[in-house]
């Protein structure tokens, strides 16, 4: 599973991943290329960080 996140959201994101897979996830920032096709899950802005399990 993997989560999308800009800065405002992460905390969002973080906890939902939690939620739903019921352990620790992993966080990176999404690399230069990616950012400007990959959007927030949760909002219109350019994905800052992946949520992802390990």
């Amino acid at each position: 599973m993997e989560k999308y996140s800009c800065e405002k959201h992460i905390d969002q994101a973080l906890d939902m991943f939690v939620a739903e897979q019921k352990e620790f996830p992993i966080m990176d920032k999404v690399n230069e290329e990616k950012k400007l096709s990959t959007k927030c899950s949760y909002c219109e802005e350019p994905a800052e960080y992946i949520v992802s399990s390990k």
